[in-house]
């Protein structure tokens, strides 16, 4: 099942993105502004690592598709299915057009998804510090900063706080009302 909403659809990763997600993964001013961190990834090891995840059911990945082109990945990651909450990420490519919407899109399908198909109750997400346009995207989509892991990610030979960000089920709701989306 694709998941639509705006602009873009959600739609399953196929091997034909790997080589996308992989210039993406490998790009460094993205890996600059997530969390984590990476080695330079080939084109195997970009394969081997969607042959292992793509059958998980406990980590959902998709592509953000617009118009038929790949613009990044979105993710809902270690699914707590007791406790119904899962972990959310999402990687634009650097070459999505930047002020389209494309990521606040990608943000509201994939709560869509998870709270009205999955039945989750708790999205969360962790933010760098200095990531100022994702924790303005995440806000605009009605998610709350519940703390912070201070100095948690080394990058730039600094370390750095990640904002804790989170959005519960009912603020979900809430929040589509208010901003009148179906």
């Amino acid at each position: 099942m694709d998941i639509f909403f705006g602009k873009i659809r959600l739609r399953a990763l196929e091997p034909e993105d790997m080589e996308a997600l992989r210039a993406t993964v490998n790009d460094p001013e993205i890996e600059r502004m997530v969390g984590g961190w990476s080695f330079p990834v080939s084109k195997q090891q970009q394969m081997d690592w969607y042959n292992r995840t793509i059958s998980d059911p406990n980590n959902h990945r998709f592509a953000i598709d617009f118009e038929g082109s790949f613009m990044g990945i979105s993710t809902l990651t270690d699914i707590d299915w007791k406790n119904r909450s899962a972990f959310h990420g999402i990687k634009l490519t650097n070459d999505a057009p930047k002020g389209q919407g494309f990521g606040f899109d990608a943000v509201a399908a994939v709560m869509k998804y998870a709270f009205e198909e999955l039945q989750l109750y708790r999205l969360y997400s962790r933010i760098l510090e200095y990531n100022i346009p994702s924790q303005k995207l995440y806000a605009k989509c009605g998610w709350i900063k519940e703390g912070a892991y201070r100095q948690s990610v080394f990058k730039d030979n600094a370390y750095h706080d990640e904002s804790l960000i989170a959005i519960l089920r009912p603020e979900y709701f809430k929040w589509k009302e208010s901003n009148g989306i179906k």
